[in-house]
């Protein structure tokens, strides 16, 4: 199927092959089999990109004789084609097919007399069948009815063989990412083991380590989902979920960690106050929900004539609204952190520069897709991007941490060990709890043992202290608390 000469389409030919409304799970594959039974007389059935020489569809139909006759429509995806029919409920089966063109074979009719489609009569208990073996979008009066396998393969190779024109490079993408996170997850593990010897790794820098961790098992279940798909054209659905909800997590992970860190969580005081926990958890619940839902929507609801990205869709549109709110947020925790300790001003700038960036890249990731990349391009290009900000997410954070003399940025100054509450005695002797913090002191925190992240107290409130905290002395120029064993110099690695 040779398409239009045109400079655009030249080395790559991206019709929309059409033909079924709804298809089983494994019919997202490009090896796609199924029994199609409707009244409507044009039906959508499967979407594939071919390459030009290279693309090739070999298929196998059967209808009854009754049921003639019936054609195969393959589309271009050209605004005057493919566009212009899809989801027009004011054109009827003949409108849709005469925008396309004959004289570039992609009109496959169903019927002994049309040579190329290979059909021939059969009989099976009384019934007399067409049996064919080519392609399909169909033409009748009363409604459809057939029996259709079809393999659609560019060319030989292991790594196009099965996969569309715009999931070339997919694999050896996602394989090359696992590669590189597997290293930020041994040097982010190998920095905690340091961390740990020094008695400053924090819950922060293990909720890094598991995003990090929890990423190249998404990017391993990516790569397994892939491999078995270039192997039979069909892959393992389960596995894509997976992956897929292993790829949110660490998102979800890093999200909440990076709002910890700007409200000062572990940097300037151990504890969040009780309404600010309540925001998070409130949040975060709603980012997961949202998630889950996108997830769902993706399954169920998502139409494979239209869809060509997650955020292509309402509950897409919702993550990046969330994400846009996660910013205002993070920029407003940011500030009052700097405002109260300006000295973390070397930690703060930087982090609040780099990832700003990183806050806005999946909404104009999200535009550039829409706007900017060819249909026929874009699930390739946005899977490499995806990856590619998830990559710097993880290693700025990876550089800013790392445990070395040279690192002016590095966070941590107080020992899991050390802390202990540092807050201003207010009226009638309440404590302050999240306000005029010393440096390099927590406000208020009862961790006191490095060995395992205590999640369950991530965001409680201690009780009122039961004896005066003890008080510098007036114009002492002295915190009212400070690290009398301070953690000592960092190693240069």
């Amino acid at each position: 199927m040779e398409p239009p000469r045109a400079p655009a389409l030249r080395r790559l030919l991206p019709p929309l092959l059409l033909l079924l409304l709804s298809l089983p799970p494994r019919a997202r594959a490009k090896y796609v089999r199924g029994n199609l039974s409707s009244k409507e007389d044009w039906v959508f059935l499967t979407r594939f990109c071919f390459l030009s020489d290279y693309g090739r569809l070999d298929f196998r139909f059967r209808y009854p004789e009754a049921k003639c006759c019936q054609n195969i429509l393959l589309y271009f995806d050209d605004p005057s084609q493919w566009p212009a029919v899809y989801k027009a409920g004011d054109k009827d089966c003949l409108a849709k097919e005469s925008v396309i063109r004959p004289e570039n074979n992609q009109v496959i009719n169903l019927t002994t007399q049309y040579a190329w489609s290979g059909c021939q009569v059969v009989s099976e208990e009384g019934t007399r069948y067409l049996s064919c073996s080519s392609g399909r979008s169909f033409r009748s009066g009363d409604g459809l009815q057939l029996e259709y396998e079809m393999v659609l393969t560019n060319g030989k190779s292991f790594w196009t063989r099965h996969f569309s024109a715009d999931e070339f490079g997919i694999l050896e993408t996602d394989v090359t990412f696992l590669l590189i996170f597997i290293l930020i997850f041994f040097l982010s593990c190998y920095f905690g083991y340091l961390l740990k010897g020094r008695q400053l790794l924090h819950t922060t820098y293990k909720m890094f380590m598991a995003a990090a961790g929890v990423e190249v098992l998404s990017l391993l279940f990516f790569c397994i989902y892939w491999g078995q798909y270039a192997t039979d054209g069909i892959g393992n659905e389960s596995v894509k979920i997976l992956a897929k909800l292993l790829f949110s997590s660490s998102f979800l992970i890093f999200l909440l960690m990076l709002i910890l860190l700007g409200k000062g969580f572990t940097v300037t005081r151990g504890r969040i106050s009780h309404a600010g926990s309540v925001k998070l958890s409130v949040y975060m619940t709603l980012y997961t929900l949202t998630h889950v839902v996108l997830l769902i929507y993706e399954a169920e609801f998502f139409d494979p004539g239209q869809v060509l990205y997650t955020y292509e869709s309402p509950a897409g549109y919702g993550l990046i609204g969330l994400q846009v709110a996660a910013y205002v947020w993070f920029c407003y925790a940011v500030l009052v952190s700097l405002r109260h300790f300006p000295e973390k001003q070397p930690f703060y700038v930087p982090f609040f520069a780099a990832y700003t960036l990183w806050f806005f890249a999946v909404p104009v990731m999200a535009l550039i897709a829409n706007f900017g990349i060819p249909k026929w391009a874009r699930e390739k290009i946005v899977n490499g991007i995806q990856l590619g900000i998830h990559l710097y997410a993880h290693g700025v954070f990876l550089i800013m941490t790392r445990p070395s003399a040279a690192n002016k940025n590095f966070p941590y100054h107080v020992r899991t060990s050390q802390i202990a509450s540092a807050g201003v005695p207010g009226p009638g002797g309440s404590q302050s709890a999240d306000k005029a913090f010393p440096q390099h002191v927590y406000g208020n925190v009862t961790f006191i043992s490095d060995s395992v992240p205590n999640f369950t107290e991530l965001f409680s409130i201690p009780p009122p202290a039961t004896s005066p905290l003890p008080r510098a002395a007036p114009d002492s120029g002295l915190p009212l608390f400070r690290d009398l064993r301070p953690p000592g110099p960092l190693r240069d690695l």
